[in-house]
């Protein structure tokens, strides 16, 4: 199409009716709701749940929970955070988040992690490993202690079905985590002597960091004022990506030797996708009185001359 075309599309593009939009009182995020740790969709216009992360490249935007594969960031599932407080609010993501899996081992932060939401994974036979934070009750008060800890030591706590870990790597610095998946206290043979608990934490926790580089790199994001136009450009981003993974995953040697393939396969899906659009424009409908005004020129064109 051309560029007046898609700039005039663009700008009308809407998710909601505007009869419907009272109900954006009791959902904020009701203009998106119906096509529809944490991805920053960047976007710096004015919008109730706006959220600052400044650890994030972008800082403003749109908070969106993502739950990705480890290896590949593949995206299972996305949910837009909306702002609203409530109880229990970590555990509630994950297991919105993880709904569908099984035999699976989820890796959180210590926003999310919890006994309780050790308990519950379990029981849809999901391992956890995570962070978790000093003030939780599960949490004995000696693991916390720096005090008379030799620096890269680490100190262990069973339960039947859990493992925690208190892990001191300098001076009065600790981290714990909250395992279920690790049964025995393995400890690496290096100068850190880091547990194989934060080895397998370190190498799972970058799924979803992951995604939001990958997805910055190639993106069809424009500049709007409307914040539903850019969770739906992060959508198709997203979308894309997924579709990539996808593809590789079933035909691994398609052009395996090219350091930039993701480029090419997103170039060859806009191909395809205006392709049909290109195949239709060369034979436009035509109507009736042009159809016979083209014949009779025809006609004129083929009489013999005098």
């Amino acid at each position: 199409m051309s560029h007046k075309r898609f700039s005039h599309i663009t700008r009308a593009l809407r998710f909601d009716d505007r009869l419907s939009r009272p109900r954006r009182h009791t959902d904020k995020l009701a203009p998106f709701r119906e096509t529809e740790t944490e991805q920053l969709v960047p976007f710096k216009g004015r919008f109730s749940f706006r959220q600052y992360i400044p650890k994030k490249p972008a800082k403003y935007g749109i908070k969106v929970w993502a739950a990705c594969d480890a290896k590949t960031s593949y995206a299972w599932r996305l949910q837009v955070y909306t702002g609203r407080a409530e109880v229990n609010q970590g555990m509630r993501v994950v297991l919105q988040m993880t709904e569908g899996l099984q035999g699976h081992v989820a890796t959180c932060d210590n926003f999310f992690t919890s006994f309780a939401l050790a308990e519950e994974l379990l029981k849809r036979k999901i391992a956890l490993v995570g962070t978790i934070r000093q003030n939780k009750p599960e949490v004995p008060p000696v693991l916390p202690q720096t005090k008379e800890r030799a620096i890269c030591s680490s100190t262990f706590a069973f339960t039947v079905r859990h493992t925690l870990l208190s892990y001191n790597p300098r001076r009065g610095r600790v981290i714990l985590l909250l395992s279920t998946m690790h049964r025995r206290p393995e400890v690496s043979d290096g100068e850190k002597r880091k547990p194989v608990i934060i080895d397998d934490y370190n190498q799972c926790k970058g799924g979803v960091d992951n995604l939001d580089k990958v997805v910055g790199t190639y993106s069809c994001r424009r500049r709007t004022n409307r914040w539903p136009m850019a969770l739906f450009h992060n959508m198709i981003d997203v979308s894309l990506y997924n579709a990539f993974v996808l593809w590789t995953s079933v035909d691994r040697s398609w052009l395996q030797q090219k350091p930039h393939r993701r480029r090419l396969y997103i170039e060859e899906v806009g191909e395809s996708m205006i392709k049909p659009h290109i195949t239709k424009r060369e034979h436009l409908p035509r109507s009736s009185a042009a159809a016979e005004s083209q014949l009779c020129s025809t006609v004129l064109l083929q009489a013999p001359l005098d």
